[in-house]
Formats: structure tokens, C-alpha cells, sequence
């Protein structure tokens, strides 16, 4: 057993420069940063003992190559003290400032980073090391490169993001296994569907959804042969899906609840990224906002279920966030996402009708034995 729970908690820590040029920490919006031993007490009495968390590259690398880890320090004592088993993120959509994929010296600035972190860990834990190089490559991609969503705030420039990204990624897997040859590696990416009518072009269509896996190709060397990726640099793979990863082409997310039985089965498309890449996978975030979240995860758990006996070999999923996080662009908006809501003091209200579905979709999968 890899994972020391089935269910994962994740906590909201992007630190990118928002739509208004403002730089966002959402583990201190959310104070987990201060109140992480009473998060992870809530979340180890649920019994979820495997949790995602990020270090904020731009927090601990304030001027190039010096590192002041001593935040993450206290989170990973905290998990020492309470049981708890850490995935970090170490780039989780924000950089240091002045820097962006494409910079001369961004790979070099991250492949530093990788071997400083991993030599900290050391020094801080025996616990197996788990990291996520840089989250959701794809979509910070486009994110950035396409929409203007953040740093370079650019349009059409997605797929060079993404190729830069890559170029980093790749080089700091194998810094990673160079300083902790032991360190599980977790590459991240949505997982998503587009879906097309009859007077669309068919292949726009497919090769939208096939772009979904450009990241994950280019760091196995499938694409992109001379950044020097390859399938051993794949070890661990986790896929993000929400309500809206599902839309019909240029235009919006499909509905949901599915009443009209439009979107493609979850389970399917699990399959169909096992079936890709022969790793084992976890659904690495999940979760939806108000009322839906409770309807959401009875969802979610089982499809998952359904693609376990139909022989995905899934380790895991990730509520995420556990707590409730605030819009990346309205930091005074709150999205009520989480198994814990915050108030105006952010101390956590629990949703009761969300972690009453948790316990029964937890309980559900551990009848069915595939809770492993």
C-alpha cells in the first residue's frame, strides 16, 4: 500500500499573480499555514491520513537559489506529530518574481529548487518523499499562455508555455532522483472531454482531446524528443476533474447534474488514461461548491469504483480543498467547497451533508474491498 488512506485531503496553496497583477498566497488566506495541526486532527478523525500540500515556490525562494523552507518545516513536523502522510507541490501555478517558463534561467532556477527541497526533506523526516514537480501543466499553460490568467499574461503562446514547463519538469524529475533516489514522483494533469456536434470539425475535436496528454507525453518522451523525457521519468499519475472539465466545442462546460446523459462516463475516461500510460493513478482533486458537493462525491466515488473492477489501478482520491478556499480574483469571495467552510475568523464550520456523504461513500468502498 503506497497511500496511507484511500481518500486524500487537499489544501488550496496556489501562489501565482492574479488578473490584477496581485500576488496570492491561499495558505495564508486560508490560515492552513497557521492552523495546520487542527486540520490535520479534523481530517485524521475522518480518517483521511494522506493529504496534498504545496511550499509556495515564490514564499521560499525570495531571491534566487536562497531558500527559507522554515514554513514547510512546521507542516512536516505537524504531520510527524499527527500521522499524517504529505504529496508537495512544488510549483503549484506561482513563481518567484521575475520569472516566467520561458525565462533563460527558469529550468536552472527549478532544477535548483528540486535539489534543495529534497535535501531538506532529508533532513527533516525519514518519511518517503512525495512531489509533484509543477502542477497541472496544462492548464497553467493555458492559463497563462492563452487566457491572461497570470504571469506571462500572454494569448496564443500556450503550447510554448507548455513545452518550457516540460523542459523544467523533466530536468527536475531526475534532479529529484538524483538527491532522493527513493522519492515517489506524482506528475498531475486535468483530465478532461470535449465534445463535438455534427457540424463541428472532427478533428479539432479530437486533437483538443488528445492535447490533454501533450505533458504527460513530452516528460515520457513521446513528443518532443530532444528535451530528453522518458517513460521511466513517469512513475506516479494523478488526474484532476471537476464539474466543468467536460464542454462542448467553443462553448461552455456541460450541465451537471448530467440529466440529459451528455457527458462521457468518469470511469471511462479513467480507463482510457490507464490504458495510456500502464501507471498507477489517482484522481489527485475532486470536488464541487454548495449544495453539490455531497451529490458530487457520492458521484465521483462511484465511477471510480466502477473503474477499479474494471481493472484501473487507482490508489486514491483527493477531496480538494478540504477547507474552503477564496476566488483566485476575489480573495473576499469564498466558494463553500470545502468539507470545512471558514467564517469571517476562518475558523472551520463543517459542512455536515458533504462529510456525511464522504462516510458513506468511505464505508461504500471498503465493503466493496477495493479501499486498498
Amino acid at each position: 500500500m503506497i497511500f496511507n488512506s484511500f481518500f486524500m485531503g487537499g489544501y488550496e496553496c496556489a501562489d501565482h499573480i492574479n488578473r490584477s497583477g496581485r500576488r496570492i498566497n491561499l495558505l495564508k488566506e486560508t490560515q492552513h499555514n497557521v492552523r495546520v495541526r487542527e486540520d490535520y486532527a479534523l481530517l485524521s478523525a475522518l480518517g483521511i491520513t494522506t493529504v496534498r500540500e504545496g511550499i509556495c515556490w515564490s514564499s521560499v525562494e525570495q531571491r534566487p537559489f536562497i531558500y527559507d523552507f522554515r514554513e514547510v518545516q512546521n507542516r512536516i513536523a505537524a504531520a510527524g506529530e499527527l500521522g499524517i502522510q504529505q504529496i508537495w507541490d512544488l510549483c503549484h501555478f506561482g513563481y518567484p518574481d521575475g520569472l516566467i517558463p520561458t525565462h533563460p534561467n527558469f529550468t536552472e532556477r527549478f532544477t535548483s529548487l528540486c535539489t534543495a527541497f529534497a535535501d531538506f526533506y532529508k533532513q527533516c523526516t525519514d518519511a518517503v518523499l512525495f512531489v509533484v514537480p509543477i502542477n497541472e501543466i496544462s492548464f497553467l499553460s493555458w492559463h497563462s499562455g492563452d487566457v491572461r490568467g497570470t504571469v506571462p499574461f500572454a494569448i496564443n503562446s500556450g503550447f510554448d508555455i507548455k513545452y518550457h514547463l516540460c523542459k523544467a519538469a523533466i530536468a527536475g524529475i531526475k534532479a529529484l532522483k538524483d538527491a532522493d533516489p527513493g522519492c515517489r514522483v506524482l506528475m498531475v494533469e486535468p483530465l478532461v472531454q470535449v465534445h463535438g456536434r455534427e457540424e463541428d470539425d472532427w478533428n479539432t475535436v479530437n486533437a483538443e482531446n488528445e492535447n490533454q496528454f501533450q505533458a504527460m507525453d513530452i516528460i515520457a518522451g513521446r513528443m518532443c524528443p530532444e528535451l530528453e523525457g522518458n517513460e521511466s521519468l513517469l512513475d506516479l499519475l494523478g488526474f484532476n476533474y471537476y464539474h466543468n472539465n467536460q464542454w462542448r466545442h467553443n462553448s461552455g462546460p456541460l450541465p451537471w447534474p448530467d440529466l440529459g446523459n451528455e457527458r462521457k462516463a468518469l470511469c471511462d475516461l479513467l480507463c482510457e488514461a490507464y490504458q495510456r500510460y500502464q501507471r498507477p493513478i489517482i484522481l489527485t482533486e475532486t470536488g464541487h461548491f454548495g449544495e453539490g458537493r455531497a451529490l458530487w462525491l457520492h458521484e465521483i466515488s462511484g465511477a471510480c469504483e466502477t473503474a477499479m473492477q474494471l481493472g484501473v489501478d487507482l490508489l486514491g482520491i483527493c477531496i480538494y480543498p478540504v477547507t474552503d478556499r477564496p476566488d483566485w480574483d476575489q480573495l473576499d469571495s469564498y466558494c463553500r467547497c470545502g468539507l470545512w467552510d471558514l467564517d469571517e475568523e476562518k475558523n472551520r464550520v463543517p459542512d455536515d451533508a458533504y462529510i456525511n456523504s464522504f462516510l458513506c461513500c468511505r464505508d461504500q468502498l471498503s465493503k466493496s474491498n477495493v479501499n486498498r
